[in-house]
């Protein structure tokens, strides 16, 4: 039991997902005995048992569905074949008793990549870490990267190579601040390229630059390329123009898309409808 929290704590410090399997309840005949668990991390590794064989196959699979979810469950399992009880589950075994397994998922509240850790960059990470957010910095300017304080993980790479070596998570959030626009524009066309699924890409630019942006993107992905997850200008519309009035604007941004809460008014839609360029215009 101790390997397995040792475990958790090494998978914790790496930024990987897990769910911790705990048998919580047993009633008749079964695999596994009450306190018994299961670790699943979400490269495909798992650790310790709930008893073998279909129960823990199907536990697996579970806990692999909650991994994309990031959310817990408890649900209880009918060891019987062929037979039906009321709220259970019933798997292909002929133990005869029931088992419930508590799931538990051990995460942070998502990921969010930085590109550009520059007076924003910095001041964004020091909103995001209290809210158990997973912030990874990439920059390719040393003396920025030196300097930088408060990321998980702080790398020093060329924005758009980062992205060709290490991908990005589905559903994670992706801020873009780079020191140049075209360095910008470099990693959201990787990100189309490669057809990555991130729940977000905040683009820090005024009206105009995105306009180019835009003119550019059109041209070189087509007029249907999917934007929907494009968010530029960056942020809600609360007002301030200094790094930290932003950075609480790009954080609640995220909050508000993580939570899929309604009727905040973002940056994005302060643009004319000439060039909007996400669904529901």
């Amino acid at each position: 039991m101790k390997d397995l929290y040792t475990k958790v704590v090494n998978y914790q410090s790496l930024g990987l997902d897990m769910v911790m399997i705990t048998a919580v309840g047993k009633d008749g005949e079964g695999p596994v005995e009450v306190g018994k668990k299961l670790l699943v991390v979400e490269t495909g590794e798992f650790f310790g048992t709930v008893g073998g064989g279909a129960l823990e196959h199907y536990a697996i699979e579970k806990a692999k569905q909650l991994l994309k979810t990031r959310s817990h469950l408890t649900e209880k399992y009918l060891l019987d074949k062929g037979k039906i009880i009321p709220e259970a589950k019933t798997l292909p075994m002929v133990c005869g008793g029931t088992v419930t397994l508590f799931y538990e998922f051990l995460g942070v509240k998502n990921y969010v990549y930085i590109f550009g850790g520059g007076h924003v960059g910095q001041a964004l990470v020091k909103v995001l870490k209290p809210l158990n957010f997973h912030v990874t910095v990439i920059d390719e300017r040393k003396e920025i990267i030196d300097h930088f304080e408060g990321g998980d993980l702080v790398v020093h790479q060329h924005f758009a190579p980062y992205i060709e070596q290490h991908g990005i998570k589905d559903q994670s959030f992706v801020v873009v601040c780079t020191p140049s626009h075209a360095y910008d524009y470099h990693v959201i066309n990787k990100i189309i390229e490669l057809k990555l699924k991130p729940k977000y890409i905040g683009m820090l630019c005024s009206v105009e630059k995105l306009k180019d942006y835009l003119k550019e993107t059109y041209k070189r992905f087509g007029d249907d390329v999917d934007l929907n997850n494009f968010y530029s200008p960056i942020g809600l519309d609360l007002g301030g123009g200094a790094p930290e009035d932003i950075a609480i604007s790009i954080a609640a941004e995220i909050l508000a898309l993580h939570f899929d809460k309604k009727g905040q008014k973002h940056m994005r839609e302060t643009i004319d409808d000439h060039h909007r360029y996400w669904k529901n215009k």
